[in-house]
């Protein structure tokens, strides 16, 4: 997600904050929320995928995905 993407949903906040925002403008601040939500957890799927736990023995396990 692009920096000006970041900073229109913070324009949109802002803006609720002042006013009640439109249709339009509630929709576009709702979809990229979504689409924020979803690079965080792309992010976090990323870093968890190349984590590994190490037990006192000096072995090492990746970390298991529980869905």
């Amino acid at each position: 997600m692009t920096e000006e993407r970041i900073a229109r949903i913070s324009e949109l906040t802002r803006l609720s904050r002042e006013r009640e925002l439109t249709d339009e403008e509630k929709t576009e601040r709702a979809e990229l929320r979504q689409e924020y939500l979803a690079a965080i957890r792309a992010s976090l799927e990323g870093q968890l995928d190349n984590t590994y736990i190490v037990s006192e023995d000096g072995t090492k396990r990746k970390v298991e995905r529980h869905e």
